[in-house]
């Protein structure tokens, strides 16, 4: 047995010790190292083990298909470090056969690494060859019906992205009912798109882009099958028999190409409905397969549209919500001053998921004495309410701050004691800083900070370094508390970022390295303009596994010129 070597060598022979099957797998689930007796049970030697995923390389069904990773109890035990066990998984052997086990997952405390978790197994019945599906395009017992039913109903619900959606719809009927599938969807303006024209090849469904895209509109009055479906109407039969006489509308002709194209010799039509509307329409064919479909059949594909037109409701709704909180906040952002001897770009970038939408905010403003006014913050949520605060929280600093000419300091401290009574926020965090320009010339930065990352001020000459001073804690938090002021000189050329921690936090990763990630990287851009140097920052800086929305402030100083 090995393992990945050095100090792990007491490992190993503490997992020879077992008596068992056992691989010991680290945080994001790779295997670090096994026991002989599990390369015995595995058929597969240590070395083509060790680095290796073990949920990509072991985990099956039985039918030897990849387990989905979000149905996986083994890989929810590693991620989620949490101790688990079972006895219906099958692991697939070097050899191309299945072992069914019984197991066990554990976190376990190897003293080399801080996470890892231990895997223990043992063979619960004699390997074999996967079992096989039923034959593509054959009846399936009520069984095999009722579990297709529940695994469509588990998937489709399981996201809410539309796109994602209908691919696993398509991976669920194809090749197992239909050699071909197509998804014909209707838009909220009534249009029509071919999202899909997907067929079976190898094992593999391989998308026909030539014949997807718009379509013509449906028309009211036809009887062809397609029409029917796309109204709503009825599901149908067809061949291509049905489309070779005088098309009566512009989807017919569609319908007529489809099978030349696709030698479809059965299909069958059915709606999409959701509680409401139709949303489209589900074709499958069948060009390999000899049987044709039968009324059965249509059963069945009404059910599976069924719920499909539930997801698909659901995931519309999803991403109708997103984008009105979207709009909602890019309206109240703000837009950015012009002043004189400093030029100034901001961005905001909402989070991939739709429900993280929500507080993370930026402003600029000219204050009376003529001092630049530069605010970001972050109000604890991802929703709408969370919108609404920031939109609160923006506006009442910048009534104190426009009527009152006071120190930062000061002026979130009124504006700590109003949250309680008057803005809907529980906590948020915030710095605040004004931009002066001396008689000598020089420009000085005063601030204070509320529980926020640090800012950042980066040289012409690439000497980047946080601003730490003026350090508080999160509004909400202690609002009776006296805060600090903190005071900096920006050299010619300088460049102060003020950004939202989207740009520095991800999972498996500490908060000082991604500090340590976005200074780095805002020195290389240091010679930059200003707005490639935001542009290009928010590009390499934010991490590919962000989960959070991200504002970034980023501010100029040029002696003698003006934005």
């Amino acid at each position: 047995m090995t393992s990945s070597g050095g100090p792990q060598e007491a490992v190993a022979r503490a997992l020879d010790a077992l008596g068992t099957g056992a691989y010991l797998t680290d945080e994001q689930g790779c295997i670090v190292a096994v026991n002989t007796r599990g390369e015995q049970l595995l058929a597969r030697s240590a070395s083509s083990l060790v680095g290796q995923d073990a949920h990509d390389l072991l985990h099956r069904n039985s039918c030897g298909e990849p387990v989905p990773r979000a149905q996986c109890r083994i890989r929810e035990s590693v991620l989620g470090g949490r101790t688990e066990q079972g006895c219906d998984a099958w692991l697939e052997r070097g050899d191309g056969t299945l072992l069914p086990v019984a197991w066990l997952a554990t976190p376990c405390d190897i003293g080399v690494r801080p996470s890892a978790t231990l895997v223990l197994f043992h063979s619960a019945g004699r390997s074999g060859r996967p079992a096989q599906r039923p034959p593509a395009g054959g009846r399936l017992s009520e069984l095999e019906r009722l579990a297709l039913l529940a695994e469509t109903t588990t998937l489709l619900t399981s996201t809410l992205d539309i796109h994602e959606a209908l691919r696993r719809l398509i991976d669920l009927v194809v090749p197992r009912l239909a050699d071909w599938a197509v998804i014909d969807l209707i838009s909220e303006r009534d249009e029509v798109w071919r999202f899909a024209v997907a067929h079976a090849e190898g094992g593999t469904v391989v998308f026909r882009e030539d014949l997807q895209g718009p379509m013509p509109p449906v028309p009211q009055e036809s009887p062809m099958p397609l029409s029917r479906a796309l109204r709503g109407v009825a599901s149908s039969l067809a061949g291509p028999e049905t489309y070779q006489g005088a098309p009566d509308s512009g989807v017919a002709v569609e319908q007529r190409r489809l099978f030349e194209a696709t030698g479809m010799h059965s299909a069958i039509m059915v709606p999409i409905r959701s509680l409401h509307d139709v949303l489209g329409a589900l074709t499958l064919g069948r060009a390999d397969q000899p049987e044709r479909f039968t009324a059965t059949d249509t059963a069945l594909l009404e059910d599976i549209a069924r719920r499909a037109g539930l997801a698909l409701e659901n995931a519309r709704l999803y991403q109708r919500q997103r984008k009105v909180a979207e709009t909602m906040q890019r309206h109240l952002l703000p837009k950015l001053p012009r002043t004189a001897g400093r030029s100034m770009t901001a961005r905001y970038l909402p989070a991939p998921d739709a429900s993280q939408v929500g507080g993370d905010w930026y402003d600029a403003f000219t204050l009376a004495d003529g001092a630049t006014a530069l605010a970001v913050g972050d109000v604890v949520g991802h929703d709408l309410d969370a919108a609404a605060g920031m939109a609160q929280l923006r506006n009442m600093l910048r009534a104190y701050a426009m009527s009152q000419q006071e120190p930062p300091s000061k002026i979130v401290e009124w504006l700590d004691r109003a949250t309680l009574d008057i803005a809907e926020v529980s906590m948020a965090t915030l710095v605040f800083a004004r931009m002066t320009e001396n008689d000598a010339g020089q420009c000085e930065l005063s601030w204070t900070n509320a529980g926020h990352p640090p800012p950042l001020l980066v040289t012409h000459e690439g000497v980047a370094r946080y601003l730490t001073d003026g350090h508080g804690v999160l509004l909400g938090a202690a609002p009776d508390q006296v805060r600090p002021d903190a005071t900096a000189e920006l050299p010619p050329g300088a460049t102060l970022l003020l950004y939202t921690d989207g740009l520095i936090e991800s999972p498996g990763h500490t908060l000082d390295e991604g500090l340590d990630r976005l200074r780095r990287y805002a020195a290389s851009l240091a010679h930059r303009p200003l707005e490639s140097f935001a542009d290009q920052l928010l590009a390499r800086a934010r991490p590919p596994d962000n989960e959070d929305d991200v504002a970034l402030l980023a501010v100029r100083h040029v002696l003698g010129s003006s934005s």
